[in-house]
């Protein structure tokens, strides 16, 4: 028998009742209702500043490094580093459109020092420059398609499996047509927009890395090719019902990632006047980390270009802050490393903090 003056709905000794407890929990757990708009606020306001995260961190360690080291920000050092990220952020553009689908392209150093010797074979046998450029862009397709279709179509578990075999087989290949040594020589034209500057400091590759960040962005936002791309990433299966042509998209994008590490193997050979197939050395991993510091995520459907590029930047002025420093190559190992570290667990605090804004919108609707 129930004790007498127990109402319908029974409370605790702060003289709140269970139902309101509960709607505590579904909005924050032990934040009372009249608490939320102000931690509303709050979870916002984190999730601007992760999401804003990299560039902020980028111009952090500018404002930084200026300080420390006044000759960071001079004209020729902002030369510098813009032509040693070019290569980089070439390679991030195309990479990000891969990690976007939830896949992952080993191969791209490889490629470029393929392409690299490509071109400077058909410069040797006295190939136009047309040729020459030619070539080292096809040598990256190839590869590219030859990843994708071999992913797609040969049904893969993953892409990993297929780019890490890749990785080798044209390492393999540049290695045995330059016979393991170098190959001296481009054409002016290729020397001229790899190494050469404008206004005495701006390289003129970084006009290369503009153009073709660009020409992805467009794709991406403008296109239904984009969407697409992330549809694909996003769910994969909703992508198969609603009768996007997901085998396409996924080899388009191989493709086209395989196209940039020709692009940048054109970079390299003419910054280097030569082909080699040293080139592109662990390159893979630099472009690999340039996009997760950005913010992508390899569960696919998120990614920014101007995100790839700030996290190639960062990747960029690092190493020319510790070159600067005289401070030995391993440290930049150490520290990149770290920086990717950082960028993982704030992409896992960003899901979470995402998760939770939905939760707090769902309980309001």
């Amino acid at each position: 028998m129930s004790r007498r003056g127990t109402s319908a709905q029974e409370t605790d000794r702060s003289g709140r009742s269970s139902s309101q407890h509960e709607n505590d929990e579904i909005n924050g757990a032990e934040y009372p209702v009249e608490h939320q708009p102000r931690r509303d606020r709050t979870l916002r306001i984190a999730l601007l500043l992760l999401r804003a995260g990299p560039l902020l961190i980028l111009l952090i360690l500018i404002v930084v490094i200026a300080m420390v080291t006044p000759v960071f920000l001079t004209t020729r050092n902002i030369g510098n580093v813009l032509a040693q990220t070019a290569v980089i952020s070439v390679l991030a553009v195309g990479q990000l459109l891969v990690i976007i689908t939830r896949g992952i392209d080993l191969s791209v150093g490889s490629t470029l020092a393929l392409s690299s010797v490509a071109g400077a074979l058909v410069f040797r046998a006295q190939g136009p420059v047309v040729a020459v450029v030619a070539a080292m862009l096809v040598a990256g397709l190839a590869v590219g398609l030859f990843n994708g279709v071999l992913y797609v179509k040969g049904r893969i578990p993953h892409p990993f499996i297929v780019t890490l075999a890749s990785l080798t087989i044209a390492r393999g290949m540049a290695l045995w047509l330059s016979d393991g040594r170098p190959i001296q020589g481009m054409p002016d034209f290729v020397k001229v927009v790899g190494g050469d500057s404008v206004l005495g400091w701006l390289p003129i590759s970084s006009f290369i890395v503009a153009g073709v960040a660009i020409a992805v962005w467009l794709l991406l936002t403008r296109v239904v090719w984009g969407s697409w791309i992330y549809a694909v990433g996003g769910n994969p299966e909703a992508a198969r019902r609603t009768a996007i042509p997901s085998a396409a998209v996924l080899i388009s994008v191989y493709v086209f990632s395989g196209l940039t590490a020709g692009i940048a193997g054109f970079l390299t050979a003419g910054r280097t006047n030569a082909g080699a197939p040293t080139f592109g050395n662990l390159a893979e991993l630099d472009a690999i980390a340039a996009v997760i510091i950005g913010g992508a995520s390899f569960l696919g459907g998120r990614g920014r270009v101007s995100h790839a590029l700030i996290g190639a930047m960062m990747i960029g002025v690092i190493r020319n802050a510790m070159n600067l420093a005289n401070l030995e190559s391993f440290f930049q190992l150490i520290v990149v490393g770290v920086v990717i570290l950082i960028a993982v667990e704030s992409d896992v605090l960003r899901g979470h903090l995402e998760d939770k804004v939905r939760v707090i919108q769902a309980a309001r609707t």
